[in-house]
């Protein structure tokens, strides 16, 4: 498969399954090869005919979206991230909820994969976090579309290096080696678990401090399908609660008035309490 030929494929199919073209740009390869697979399983032998199929079999497209959904995570991903939600975030939504009677702190991790951000906010709050806070548990919902990532999400064993940027002392306090693999340890498990749903048309049937929505909606969703998702999105946030998107997403212009930026932060937002706001004026 020639590349321009790939991209011209693209750049005709993603509009029509409301993704977007820049987005996928760097990761094109990983979807090229999930179509010769496929091309390969249906006897087609280029994509011209592929795109002939398509247009005859509207049941096909369904399963091009499965070929077009993108898996890149890693334990720890962006550091200064998470280095925030420890030193700040976090700390600030425990307070909040302890003030307000509560005893847990509810957490949404948007197109989970294997696991491994719904896990690291698991060990963060164990390793760095719960003694602070010895009244108040964390729940952690981790979603996504794709049942065989989730698959490896319960089972929780991972390559060495998947975890290779996570601090050296919590690495070895959650891992343990089975069978050439890293595999979380239960206590951290069990804060976390897995839903299938696909966010376009189904969400957690709760409300949340905070949700994690990095590298999904805002790079591959087109701008009518993005705001129609985060509108969902704030839905399940509560006031004041946390919203994190990607380091190199942005959201739409007419999104700034929903949610504002948490203090000095990039893309770490906060949602505006209306409640607060009306009786401050």
């Amino acid at each position: 498969m020639r590349d321009e030929e790939g991209v011209r494929f693209l750049q005709w199919c993603l509009p029509r399954l409301h993704l977007r073209w820049p987005g996928y740009r760097k990761v094109r390869r990983q979807v090229y090869q999930r179509l010769k697979r496929r091309m390969n399983a249906l006897g087609l032998s280029s994509l011209a005919t592929y795109r002939e199929y398509l247009m005859a079999h509207p049941e096909e497209w369904p399963m091009l979206e499965t070929l077009c959904r993108i898996h890149i995570s890693r334990f720890y991903r962006d550091r200064g991230v998470f280095q925030v939600l420890q030193h700040e975030v976090i700390p600030q939504l425990a307070a909040m909820v302890l003030s307000q009677g509560e005893h847990e702190l509810r957490c949404w991790s948007i197109g989970c994969a294997a696991g491994e951000e719904a896990y690291t906010l698991a060990i963060m709050w164990h390793q760095a976090l719960a003694s602070s806070f010895p009244s108040l548990a964390i729940r952690i919902v981790g979603t996504d579309a794709d049942p065989q990532a989730l698959e490896r999400a319960k089972k929780a064993c991972y390559p060495a290096s998947s975890l290779k940027d996570l601090p050296t002392e919590w690495r070895e306090a959650a891992f343990e080696i089975l069978n050439k693999e890293c595999c979380l340890r239960r206590l951290y498990r069990d804060s976390v678990i897995f839903l299938q749903q696909d966010l376009r048309y189904e969400c957690p049937d709760q409300t949340f401090h905070m949700i994690l929505c990095r590298y999904v909606v805002f790079t591959y969703f087109d701008e009518a399908l993005q705001q129609e998702t985060l509108h969902r999105i704030l839905a399940r946030l509560l006031p004041s609660g946390a919203l994190i998107i990607g380091q190199t997403e942005s959201l739409l212009a007419d999104s700034q008035g929903l949610i504002i930026p948490w203090p000095a932060q990039l893309r770490i937002y906060r949602k505006i309490d209306e409640s607060a706001r009306s009786e401050a004026t």
